[in-house]
């Protein structure tokens, strides 16, 4: 068989497209860009790091003026694409996914009900009297991208079942996270504004209902969605998600007729001359075909997934990592908010979802994941204490510009990096072994004292 000869431009983007394809690879891109936050921000050149991000940016349409600074659309543009993405998950997985089904849902939901109601009260308990109450969601959210990243590099020593548990939590916990700052952490709010945003929500479900399929209808939708939503004072990433539900999941050609037009076009296309009209006109029936035989909603989170992974969420890290530790660390030590946060995410959020998981399956309300164990349950509930993206984003909405924010920046940062590495290290060090029973075959007394010898036997699992 001839194998294509690959062009200059393809044997260099190939290590790119091969690190792209890896399941870890968004994690390792979002580490790599929280430590050159750190570094930039810890560095000679700092100011020019803030200055970068206070720099205004206008973007004029017709009339409609808006001018942020970077900071500002990085956090509430390019994030409402981010949430946009959670959203047509979360509305995949209820489907046809891990929350399609009571049996299926009920594990990780609960499970994900306790990851998040025990870090926000030990939360509260830490920072009682601190005036820091607003804060208490930053410990309750999962970072998917670090979470699978690392069970992505323990490989086969992790089941699969397990990093679906963490994949379906981790959907949950988004789900709390979305419905809370919307409810909590909403502006006052301007009607009109509002009204619009829902408008535009309403026109985008009409258009699915309708059978529209053309992605560029919904993206032009979504744009008068945010702007509205960013006037109306409820924060502009909930428009992203909302209008995710919106987005038509259906395909306009089932798999039997796909399956006969091709076919029928791929005998048309064996007997036509090479390079001919006709051979283009079927290769391009061909192409609409494999567009139409998938839903807009898988199209769209396909093509967004790579710009989210290593575009949205790395900028956003720069743009939000970037402290400076040296001096804020030891105001950072002593306060309370600290306290709340690193005992939330570190301790808070294995004890929730694992305290939650045990107590459904002794209730008799879920099941356990096949093949995995407890330890191994905890170990995942450990790296579901990396809060890091979502946990930084509550907290600009927790405590806006100054020394809260920064000292939240800290405690969020280590204490995603204890959660992570302890997570790591339980599940690293967690083989099924086969445990071992010790049978006394005889002993003899030798010298006034005795010689057992046993006899070692793996117990059947």
């Amino acid at each position: 068989m001839l194998r294509e000869r690959p062009t200059p431009i393809q044997v260099i983007t190939s290590p790119f497209a091969r690190f792209a394809r890896l399941e870890a690879a968004a994690g390792i891109v979002l580490l790599a860009s929280t430590g050159f936050a750190l570094v930039w921000a810890n560095s000679a050149w700092q100011d020019a790091y803030h200055q970068l991000l206070e720099a205004q940016v206008t973007i004029q349409i017709g009339s409609l003026v808006i001018t942020e600074n970077r900071h500002h659309w990085i956090n509430d543009g390019l994030m409402s694409v981010f949430f946009f993405l959670v959203g047509m998950e979360i509305k995949r997985e209820i489907l046809v996914g891990e929350l399609s089904s009571l049996r299926r849902v009920a594990f990780p939901f609960l499970a994900a009900v306790g990851g998040v109601l025990v870090p926000a009260i030990i939360y509260l308990m830490a920072t009682r009297g601190a005036g820091v109450e607003k804060g208490w969601a930053i410990p309750i959210a999962t970072d998917i991208a670090f979470a699978l990243g690392l069970l992505a590099l323990l490989g086969s020593r992790v089941p699969l079942t397990l990093k679906v548990f963490v994949s379906a939590l981790a959907i949950v916990d988004d789900v709390f996270a979305v419905i809370i700052i919307a409810v909590f952490y909403t502006r006052e709010i301007n009607h009109l504004s509002l009204m619009l945003a829902f408008a535009c929500i309403i026109a985008s479900a009409i258009a699915n209902v309708l059978g529209v399929r053309n992605p560029l209808v919904y993206a032009i939708i979504g744009i008068f969605a945010w702007v509205a939503a960013l006037n109306s004072g409820v924060h502009a990433t909930i428009a992203g998600v909302l209008l995710a539900f919106t987005i038509p999941a259906r395909n306009i050609l089932d798999r039997p007729e796909f399956l006969r037009q091709s076919h029928s076009l791929l005998q048309r296309l064996d007997n036509t001359r090479s390079n001919s009209s006709e051979e283009h006109a079927i290769i391009h029936t061909l192409e609409q075909n494999v567009e139409l035989i998938q839903s807009p909603l898988h199209r769209i989170e396909q093509r967004l997934q790579p710009w989210v992974s290593f575009l949205v969420v790395p900028l956003f890290a720069i743009a939000n990592a970037g402290v400076n530790v040296e001096n804020n660390v030891s105001a950072t030590m002593r306060h309370p908010l600290t306290y709340g946060i690193g005992f939330g995410l570190v301790v808070g959020k294995p004890v929730g979802i694992v305290a939650f998981s045990y107590l459904a399956v002794k209730l008799r309300l879920a099941s356990r994941p096949e093949n995995t164990t407890w330890e191994q349950i905890v170990g995942a509930g450990c790296l579901c204490g990396m809060g890091f993206t979502m946990a930084l984003f509550v907290g600009t909405l927790a405590f806006g510009e100054g020394g809260l924010l920064e000292i939240s920046k800290i405690a969020i940062l280590a204490a995603s990096f204890v959660a992570g590495a302890l997570g790591l290290v339980l599940l690293s060090h967690h083989v099924n072994k086969p445990r071992w029973k010790i049978t006394i075959r005889k002993h003899e007394r030798l010298s006034g004292s005795y010689v057992v010898i046993s006899d070692f036997r793996p117990t059947p699992e």
